[in-house]
């Protein structure tokens, strides 16, 4: 089996593609953020000087796919560490399951401010610049300018593209839905083809030869950002006569503002004397979902431009009203125009969920008047460069550029950093002084003296994507687990996926796992009595009309989910298949939640229930069928439910090995070849078998898990998979196995991504994996040994200084050995306290199997 797999595998960087790598690199042409041409006027801008490592950063990976599933679900988005609100290109209508950008697409329609955290998710209080000549066009299906790929460059600190003279509209093609989605409200199901846009809102293969075509200019744009303010910058360059920029632009510039979409009732304001257009909406895709319906949310925002204005006006559908100074409707928008001559034009826009005076604030304190362009640029960049700048990687193999690890790398931790998103506004210039947000829970105003964090994707991200910022964000998290309580306090429940409010998305309470894992890690800069109700309330009280809902995926108009079947679940073991949907993946999920509330107890001094949740910890073991060799849902009379029925984003394949808190106890049943008997016995797992002494059995299942092609890394509850072997004393086999896996699930093109990126927890696996440690019990302290992909690497934690040293692993994938200050390691384990307290951790590489670590390791 062990050489069988290796043989299988791919052992060092770069790799011979596999057959999984082919068929998608067949389909793809290899893109990257350096694609646009050297003679391009977009390198020449000064701001591109001195990017530091941030040059490695490539923020078009992840921005392609047919399929919402196989999408990165990325955007080349402008915006701080944790910002608010992500500026981006818009070549497509966003909504649940599309992003408003594609790399496929041709066209642009604009520059959005958005809130859309996730391609899953709903869009929440977006706004949109569309430039352009002429006569102004608001329709998204009339208002596209084409680019070109080597026209289009794209930083983490800038986005500039060339759009060409041509504006081109749809042949008259009509919306499919009433809606501008069709999932409106996100409780339908949702498209499987993404291609070209649902209903025909994406940016390909619709253009008119019969549409307007103005063929007189370029356009060059610059996009920039603050967490509250995006910076846009338009050069209009004449190419009628001359092809040089100081030419007489014919015909008038505009911006056009889209206050609202179709649906969606909202307001401008036009101020021509301030040179500002201000306005909001209350667009929020998932306002259905979850038991908070957040009535009083509004997303404004004041744009300030620097040029005087030389007519305005505002915009009903494709309809134009000049000099009209005011509106309120559906399909509303508002422009300007400006002389024919001008060459320049800069908008500044702030946004804010509070309102249009807040955005102004928020516009005066991030950007102020008399900012430049490249200072805002440089603002940006010192941003990112500040969380990423330390650390440094050598020793990384020669690679083709389209697989290159350091721009892997470097992009994934760019974005793991991005979220959860800090929802607090300013209220001066001084980051001491108080802030202020929106909560949908209370649907008021809050003033604190700390962040709030939102966008919490929690059964994504409680795998590895929380670990990480443990050591990549140490100074955020406790502020981080604060505003779990806070959305506790605030709502009565800790929260699951929320987006502005509870989404009741996914299932299961993993916030308990946020929780223990900031307190197994030290940190404790939070009320630790406040997370032990919260969490208490999650593990022992069941949500309401628990016995009348099945809460499906998206099931509409549902009070906080928490954990459905709980009630079921407390007095038999398990959640019943014929009750509640998803049940088996909610069985194993709520053993884990368990484990995690017994370290939440425990840390708050309830040591009694800290024990009895340890037990209720093993009830994974109720779905076990030894005579099948599977974990399997059951219904509510005992009997076992038809196979592959129960499970959430997986199989039985994948969800066998979900046991991420108890390993060992899992190695038992398949090596004890034991049979829970279909019973309504309570809590059947409540005696716990030793571990045994070796591991054939488990094995022989994990080597057919892989060998038989059921590993699906583009879903998170297969990433712990690889580190199993390592904890059944197969380390070398785990070290393959990882490294065939990044190679085929990660590159440096826009398909870089081989599923949704989920708020960084895709990204989150391949960091882990590249530095040579994966925390596979994301609640426990430990890491389980990996392979290293890099020679060195060395960051900062908190002004401590760690290298983590393995020379020759770019080519040598096997540890030989471990030394942690000198100290050496037998255990394939590393703790985040001897990582955060050291100052080398060695590995020792080969280039054929070890038996290092090998053996029983609990």
């Amino acid at each position: 089996m062990h050489q069988a797999l290796c043989s299988l595998a791919l052992t060092t960087l770069p790799f011979v593609p596999g057959p999984s790598f082919v068929s998608a690199w067949a389909l793809q042409k290899c893109f990257s953020s350096s694609s646009y041409s050297s003679n391009s006027p977009l390198s020449k801008n000064d701001y591109h000087s001195n990017p530091g490592v941030l040059r490695h950063i490539n923020p078009l990976i992840g921005t392609s796919g047919t399929s919402p599933n196989n999408n990165g679900g990325m955007i080349p988005s402008l915006s701080p560490p944790f910002g608010k609100t992500r500026w981006t290109p818009q070549t497509r209508e966003n909504f649940i399951s599309q992003c408003p950008y594609h790399d496929a697409d041709r066209y642009i329609h604009g520059f959005q401010a958005t809130h859309q955290p996730a391609i899953w998710m709903g869009e929440s209080g977006q706004a949109v610049l569309s430039p352009g000549w002429g006569g102004v066009e608001p329709a998204f299906e009339r208002r596209g300018l084409r680019f070109e790929k080597d026209g289009e460059r794209s930083e983490v600190y800038v986005y500039e593209v060339v759009l060409d003279a041509e504006t081109e509209g749809v042949n008259g093609k009509e919306l499919m839905e009433s809606f501008y989605s069709p999932v409106p409200g996100g409780g339908q199901v949702v498209p499987e083809d993404v291609r070209e846009g649902a209903n025909g809102r994406g940016s390909e293969g619709r253009r008119s030869s019969g549409g307007r075509i103005i063929k007189v200019s370029d356009l060059k744009a610059a996009l920039t950002a603050t967490s509250q303010v995006g910076h846009l910058r338009l050069d209009f360059i004449n190419n009628s006569s001359s092809h040089s920029e100081s030419s007489t632009f014919s015909g008038s510039p505009y911006v056009f503002i889209q206050a609202t979409r179709q649906n969606w009732t909202g307001h401008v304001d036009i101020d021509s004397t301030r040179r500002e257009i201000s306005g909001s909406n209350p667009q929020r895709q998932d306002y259905a979902l979850g038991p908070s319906r957040a009535p009083s949310f509004r997303g404004y925002f004041v744009s300030r431009f620097s040029e005087p204005f030389d007519s305005f006006g505002t915009t009903y559908n494709s309809s134009l009203v000049p000099n009209a100074k005011s509106g309120n409707g559906s399909h509303l928008g508002a422009y300007a125009t400006f002389p024919p001559d001008t060459k320049r034009v800069e908008v500044r826009t702030g946004v804010s969920f509070v309102s249009v005076e807040q955005a102004r604030r928020n516009l005066d304190i991030e950007i102020p008047d008399g900012t430049t362009f490249s200072e805002t640029v440089e603002s940006l960049k010192a941003a990112w460069l500040n969380p990423l700048s330390t650390i440094k990687i050598s020793g990384v193999n020669k690679t083709s550029h389209s697989h290159s690890p350091l721009s892997i790398f470097y992009t994934a931790l760019y974005h793991a950093l991005q979220y959860p998103s800090d929802f607090s506004e300013p209220l001066s210039p001084h980051s001491t002084h108080p802030r202020t947000f929106y909560s949908g829970y209370t649907d008021t105003i809050h003033t604190t003296n700390d962040a709030y964090y939102q966008s919490w994707s929690i059964w994504d991200t409680y795998r590895a994507a929380s670990s990480l910022l443990t050591l990549f964000a140490p100074s955020r998290v406790n502020s981080m687990m604060r505003s779990l309580l806070t959305i506790y306090s605030h709502s009565g429940r800790l929260p699951m996926w929320a987006n502005v409010v509870e989404t009741n998305i996914m299932i299961s309470t993993h916030v308990d796992a946020l929780l223990a894992n900031a307190l197994a890690r030290g940190f404790t800069g939070f009320n630790i009595s406040l997370a032990w109700e919260a969490v208490r309330k999650n593990a022992e009280e069941p949500p309401e009309r628990d016995q009348e809902l099945l809460f499906y995926d998206r099931e509409p108009y549902t009070p906080a989910e928490a954990r459905a079947g709980l009630s079921f679940y407390k007095e038999h073991g398990f959640v019943a298949n014929d009750r509640w949907a998803e049940s088996a993946s909610r069985t194993l999920d709520y053993a884990f939640d368990d484990h995690a509330a017994a370290v939440v107890a425990r840390a708050a001094g309830d040591e009694e229930a800290a024990k009895a949740l340890e037990v209720r910890s093993q009830n994974y073991r109720s779905l076990w069928n030894g005579e099948r060799g599977f974990m399997q849902a059951r219904n509510a009379n005992g009997s076992w439910a038809e196979v592959g029925m129960g499970w959430t984003e997986g199989d039985e394949w994948v969800y066998t090995f979900d046991v991420m808190h108890d390993v060992p106890g899992l190695i038992s049943l398949f090596e004890n070849s034991s049979s829970i008997s279909p019973s309504l016995s309570p809590s059947p797992s409540s005696t716990p078998v030793p571990p045994p002494t070796s591991s054939p059995s488990f094995l022989t299942k994990l080597t057919s898990h892989f060998s038989s092609h059921h590993n699906d890394h583009t879903n998170e509850p297969s990433h712990h998979l690889p580190y199993l072997f390592t904890l059944a004393g197969r380390p070398s086999t785990s070290q393959t196995l990882i490294r065939s896996i990044a190679y085929d699930n990660y590159n440096n093109t826009p398909a870089g991504l081989s599923g949704n990126e989920d708020l960084g927890q895709m990204s989150a696996w391949y960091v882990f994996s590249a530095l040579g440690f994966y925390p596979v019990d994301p609640v426990g302290e430990e890491y389980v040994v990996g392979s290293p992909f890099f020679g060195e690497v060395g960051w900062g934690i908190d002004g401590h200084e760690l290298i983590i040293s393995a020379p020759d692993a770019p080519t040598k994938p096997y540890v030989k050995s471990l030394k942690v200050d000198g100290v050496s390691v037998f255990r394939p384990v590393l703790t985040h306290s001897q990582i955060i307290g050291a100052r080398r951790i060695e590995f020792e590489m080969a280039e054929e199997p070890q038996e290092w670590g090998s053996g029983r390791v609990w």
